[in-house]
């Protein structure tokens, strides 16, 4: 028992026995249908990074019960999860499906896959409207140590998915004079 769980109680049986040490079929159909994931990582130190990533429903690829492959398609080129991995594997994942209020997560380790290696030929581009940038750099297998559904509650009261709030956010946005990337 961690100090917050003595402050606060003990998760209930259903939330404490959905933790598996494995992919159950609904966390891998889930996967098989996400277009996004956040992937969280940290060095040896502790310093973290949350990386999104996203493509087609089902870029990530779900190997096994056990397995994913996580293709990078170019980016910002920071490498800052990749740094992270040179002193830690440990890897945390979150699935989204816009519009689902449910999501899915994954933790484990990892395994760097780079062109050199005989499984990276088969891995394909799956990103909608790819630009001249777009490509495969190398990829990540995750060899999955828990996976489990996480509380619909965080996108229920954030009202991510809200179609009202997705147009008030484009006709009026939040953040003037926001360009990505600088």
């Amino acid at each position: 028992m961690n100090q917050s769980q003595e402050l606060f109680g003990t998760p209930s049986e259903k939330a404490a026995t959905k933790v598996r040490p494995y992919m159950v079929d609904w966390v891998q159909s889930f996967i098989k249908n996400s277009p996004f994931m956040v992937m969280a990582t940290s060095n040896y130190n502790g310093d973290c990074d949350a990386s999104p990533k996203g493509g087609l429903p089902g870029f990530v690829k779900v190997i096994s019960e056990k397995l994913l492959l996580i293709p990078d398609v170019a980016g910002n080129k920071l490498f800052q999860s990749y740094e992270n991995f040179e002193t830690n594997s440990k890897v945390g994942l979150i699935f989204f499906i816009p519009g689902v209020n449910s999501s899915a997560r994954v933790n484990g380790s990892i395994r760097i896959l780079r062109k050199s290696d005989p499984e990276f030929e088969k891995i394909a581009l799956e990103v909608y409207n790819p630009d001249e940038k777009a490509k495969i750099l190398q990829a990540i297998l995750v060899d999955v140590h828990e996976s489990y559904s996480q509380c619909p509650r965080a996108l229920a009261f954030s009202k991510l998915w809200s179609t009202e709030t997705i147009i008030a956010n484009i006709e009026d946005p939040p953040i003037e004079n926001w360009v990505a990337g600088t």
